[in-house]
This record gives C-alpha cells, sequence and structure tokens, in this order.
C-alpha cells in the first residue's frame, strides 16, 4: 500500500511540473502577442496621422509644407496645457516684429537722438539765440505758479529718467554691449530696466496732471499760424530776420509739443502698461503691436523734447528762468508772448516780483 501511495504522489508531482512547464511556455507568448497589439495599435495611429495629412488641400506631395504654412499662419492645435494660447505651436509674428523693430525702430531712435540733436546744434552755430531786442528789464513778471513748476519739473525728470534708461534697453545692444565688459554691461541694462519701470508710473500720474491742467491754454488760435511761417522769431538771418510773430501764453511751437506730449504720451502710457504686467492676458500679437507702438512713440517724444529743451533754454535768452522761478523779464513776455503780457495787463492780473 505504501508503494501505492509513493506511486500516486510521484504522479502528482508530475502532472504539476507539466503544468507549471506549459504556463512558463504560454507567459512569453502573452507577452509577445501583447507587444503585437500595441505595435499594431501604434501602426494604425502613425496611419491616421498620415492619411490625414495627405488629405490636406488633396495635395499629398505638399502635406508637410501646407502644415507648416498652418502652424505659421496661426492655426491651433490640441494640447493638455490650459495656458493662454497653448494651442499654437509657433507665433511667427514675434520675428517679424524683431526684423521690423531693427529695421525700422531702431534707426528711427538713432536719428531721433544724434540726427535732431545735430541739426539743432548745426543751427545754433550759424544763427545763435533769439536775443532780448531791448535787453533785460529788470522788471519780472508771474508766469508759472509754483504748483505748475513741481508738476513740470516731476514730469521733466521722470520722462528724462525714462529716455536715458528706453535708450539703453533699445541701443544698448547694437552700440554699448561690445565696448562694455559683460559683468558692467549686465549691471547697466538690469538697472536701466528697474528704473524704467518703477519711474513709469510717477511719469503717467504726472502726465495726467499736466494735461488736464494745462490744456485750456493750448487751443489753437489763427495768429498761431504765422508763428510757424515766421519761424517763431527764432531766425536771424534771411526774410525771417527781425520778424517777431503773436502770442499767447503758449506760442504755436509750444502748443505743438504739449499735443505731442498728450498725443504720443498716452501711447507710451498704455502700451507700458501692457508690457510690464504680464498678468494681463493678451495675444502674442498684441504684445508685439504694444513694444512697437512703444519704441515708435518715444522716438518721437524723444526727437520734441531734444527741440523743446534747445528751444526753452539756449535758443530763447531768458526762457528757462520762468520756469525755475515762476518769473520771467517784462521785455521776455513782451517780446515772445505779447498777446498774453497784453491780456494780463489789461484785466489786471499783471504780477510783478
Amino acid at each position: 500500500m505504501l508503494r501505492t501511495h509513493l506511486h500516486r504522489l510521484l504522479l502528482s508531482l508530475s502532472l504539476i511540473c507539466a503544468m507549471l512547464g506549459m504556463a512558463v511556455q504560454a507567459a512569453p507568448d502573452n507577452q509577445q502577442q501583447l507587444e503585437a497589439d500595441r505595435l499594431a495599435e501604434q501602426q494604425r495611429y502613425v496611419a491616421a496621422e498620415q492619411q490625414q495629412l495627405t488629405q490636406l488641400q488633396g495635395h499629398p506631395e505638399t502635406s508637410t509644407a501646407d502644415l507648416w504654412r498652418a502652424v505659421r499662419a496661426g492655426d491651433t492645435g490640441y494640447t493638455p496645457a490650459q495656458t493662454f494660447e497653448a494651442g499654437r505651436l509657433i507665433n511667427a509674428f514675434g520675428e517679424e516684429g524683431r526684423v521690423f523693430h531693427n529695421t525700422y525702430s531702431v534707426p528711427i531712435l538713432g536719428f531721433a537722438l544724434v540726427g535732431v540733436f545735430g541739426l539743432f546744434l548745426v543751427f545754433y552755430f550759424i544763427n545763435g539765440p533769439a536775443r532780448l531786442t531791448k535787453g533785460f528789464s529788470g522788471k519780472m513778471v508771474l508766469r508759472w505758479t509754483q504748483t505748475d513748476r513741481v508738476l513740470h519739473w516731476i514730469m521733466a525728470i521722470s520722462c528724462l529718467l525714462m529716455m536715458l534708461t528706453g535708450i539703453v534697453i533699445m541701443l544698448g545692444r547694437h552700440v554699448f554691449e561690445d565696448l562694455l565688459s559683460p559683468s558692467v554691461w549686465a549691471a547697466l541694462i538690469y538697472g536701466s530696466k528697474t528704473v524704467h519701470d518703477w519711474t513709469g508710473p510717477v511719469f503717467i500720474v504726472a502726465w495726467v496732471l499736466s494735461i488736464l491742467k494745462w490744456m485750456p491754454k493750448q487751443t489753437f488760435k489763427m495768429y498761431d499760424l504765422r508763428w510757424f511761417t515766421t519761424a517763431g522769431g527764432y531766425v536771424h538771418f534771411g526774410p525771417f530776420k527781425g520778424k517777431h510773430p503773436d502770442s499767447g501764453f503758449a506760442n504755436a511751437g509750444e502748443k505743438l509739443w504739449f499735443w505731442t506730449l498728450a498725443i504720443f504720451g498716452l501711447f507710451i502710457s498704455i502700451t507700458g502698461v501692457i508690457l510690464v504686467l504680464p498678468e494681463l492676458t493678451i495675444t502674442r500679437e498684441s504684445s508685439m503691436l504694444a513694444l512697437l507702438i512703444h519704441g515708435l512713440s518715444a522716438a518721437v517724444l524723444i526727437a520734441f523734447t531734444i527741440v523743446h529743451i534747445w528751444m526753452a533754454t539756449v535758443l530763447s535768452e531768458g526762457g528757462l528762468e520762468s520756469m525755475v522761478s515762476g518769473y520771467c523779464d517784462e521785455n521776455w513776455a513782451i517780446q515772445h508772448h505779447n498777446l498774453w503780457y497784453d491780456e494780463i495787463k489789461e484785466n489786471g492780473t499783471l504780477q510783478y516780483k
């Protein structure tokens, strides 16, 4: 009987071993089948994608070119990312904007800075300053209040800081970078960007207050046309020599400067806010357009600022004094702003120092 039980036990062990062997042999077969199924699925997916590409506009031979043309045109695809404009693979407008910036904006800014300054420098050596015909009278007439002067200098200083730092930001890599060591250049560009961003809000507030306060005195009149035709009385040779056109509180040149500041200051303020605040959800096109408008508006303001500084200081004898102390010489008022002087003298608001 013991022999019978041993025989049965050996038979059971043999069956178990045989089953284990079959299972081990079947496992690789199942793995191979799974891999084959996965490969087939991938092949079907690739085939479907290829069929979709070859059906694009019915031209299989140009499917790749059509695909990239659509991508450059801004067509969107699918992505699990939820960020703004994540479905666009490539935005070509950024490169187009960069080319436009380097081709046009940078040279325009360079001319506004160097060209306008150079032209006025040549004019000064040829013409000289606009001196007072009757000299200084010694009597000082109130022209600007303390509020006006404080507002003017806050806006002037903030504007000059933004212009200087903006010039470094726009022209620095074309002019300064190769002349400086990497560490100095890095500090210069970082400092310029920081000062530019933090000065911006000060300029915007001062700009708004200045526009609101001075706008009533900046409307154009018919007599302003003669100011332009006689070059404001600043030219001392040729047919313009000795001519002093009529002018109110602000002459035609100052009014032109004011409205230039009003319009392009608005452009700079709006685009500056867009560029500084990354939280604003705007398209890449809008962001690049804001950058280009910001740069071109800055070039216009820089050119007019150079003209304004030349006209108010070097070319106008006694002109700077009125914005420093608030008072101007009586002869200066009569020669450059005769209609305003007659008005305050007639209505009794003429006030001497």
